[in-house]
């Protein structure tokens, strides 16, 4: 949802007629997983992805027809489909569509949820009476939008236990779509280097919320990563005081400055957070591993840093390093 907003509050201002397209089920070799998003207007405009280009088409086609009738579509596509070799998915597959005009009376509270960071869930008839019904929940309470009473409780029992979007049959006539909305990951970067600003700039599109700590104003200056969500210029111990260290947080250590960058692992080491990295040769990380040990570390707490940082594609430049790092993340992040 969070790569729709954008263009959906643009065409809101503009009084442009909205319609949402959700992947809610997938099988097989489907691009796109369970909750992902493409908006469209009844002008033409769109933003978001539903198949990386597969079923596009198709949808965009029935997004028009909701937009024009008010009616709801869910929308199937697969090999075993008829249409499989029109929209694109002749090599394996399938993947279910559920389209419906935006919906402007829940619409603020998922958004609102998304860009602040916080859990929720939405829950949406997309087959069976009242289909296109959305009820958005917070902490196991209702946010806004309504269900019909007999099925609301299941559904904000089945969102307080749910730890992955997923279509789900509540009843002999009535199939939901619960997506879920988990906070973004978080990238700590300690070192405001040129390969930070790569790093920040792939890991925001990526999804990830980004903060940058720095003492030297020099090199953590607002200048240079105004595009991050966070710029601390203190020295780590103090400014990750005020850091929530969770597992869905990675840290790279960026400085190759043991007096920046042995603090930082001090405290991340001790944390739940899901990677470690340090920029460094495997000399420089060995020297590393002695002052840990010195710091009362054993071998499997020093084992969680990778050092050198990254996947090892040959990287040179900074850009490339931060490619290597950023892809070594996001493979521990599925991982985990």
């Amino acid at each position: 949802m969070k790569d729709v907003i954008p263009a959906i509050e643009k065409w809101l201002e503009a009084g442009e007629q909205i319609a949402l397209a959700t992947v809610v089920a997938t099988w097989g070799s489907s691009p796109r997983q369970a909750g992902a998003k493409m908006a469209l207007t009844a002008s033409g405009q769109i933003a978001g992805s539903v198949s990386g280009g597969c079923v596009e088409g198709a949808v965009i086609e029935a997004g028009q027809e909701v937009l024009a009738t008010g009616i709801p579509q869910l929308l199937h596509f697969g090999v075993a489909d008829e249409t499989a070799w029109d929209v694109g998915l002749a090599c394996g597959g399938q993947i279910d569509v559920f389209v419906q005009d935006l919906n402007t009376a829940v619409y603020p509270s998922r958004r609102n949820l998304i860009q602040q960071n916080q859990s929720g869930a939405s829950i949406t008839i997309i087959s069976g009476p009242n289909m296109g019904q959305t009820l958005v929940v917070e902490s196991g309470e209702p946010l806004a939008g309504e269900l019909p009473h007999g099925i609301s409780t299941a559904a904000v029992s089945l969102a307080q236990s749910a730890r992955h979007s997923q279509r789900v049959q509540l009843s002999d006539e009535i199939t939901v779509f619960l997506e879920v909305m988990n906070p973004a990951p978080t990238l700590l970067m300690v070192g405001g280097v040129q390969i930070a600003q790569a790093l920040a700039t792939m890991a925001h599109t990526l999804g990830f919320r980004t903060i940058v700590v720095d003492p030297r104003r020099a090199f953590g200056s607002a200048e240079r990563f105004s595009h991050v969500d966070q710029l601390i210029q203190a020295w780590p111990d103090k400014a990750l005081a005020d850091v929530e260290l969770t597992p869905e947080t990675a840290v790279t250590l960026l400085t190759h400055d043991p007096k920046i960058d042995d603090p930082a692992l001090k405290i991340v080491l001790n944390s739940p957070v899901f990677y470690i990295g340090a920029l460094g040769s495997r000399n420089t990380h060995a020297k590393r591993r002695e002052r840990l040990q010195k710091m009362g570390f054993d071998e499997t707490a020093m084992d969680r840093i990778h050092g050198p940082i990254g996947l090892d594609i040959g990287a040179r430049s900074p850009e490339e390093i931060a490619l290597s790092i950023m892809a070594e993340i996001v493979r521990d992040h599925h991982a985990g």
